[in-house]
């Protein structure tokens, strides 16, 4: 049976940036590395928006990205 271990961890804020000239959705994503690999989604929801009330675009997503190695 394979094991999947958590090695990393990344917050991720994707802000609105309006739409182009063809009416698409543009978005901007700002990623912040190290992030403890024990945080909850509360926390890390938390820490966006104190990151977010620095900034002047709108947000329009939180994400959670993790790098998982996977051993057999």
């Amino acid at each position: 049976m394979s094991v999947a271990t958590l090695l990393d961890s990344q917050l991720s804020l994707v802000f609105d940036m309006g739409v182009d000239e063809n009416g698409k959705a543009m978005t901007k994503r700002k990623n912040y590395n190290n992030v403890k690999t024990s945080a909850t989604p509360d926390q890390l929801l938390q820490a966006a928006q104190a990151i977010v009330s620095l900034q002047t675009e709108t947000l329009a997503s939180v994400e959670r990205n993790d790098t998982n190695q996977i051993d057999a």
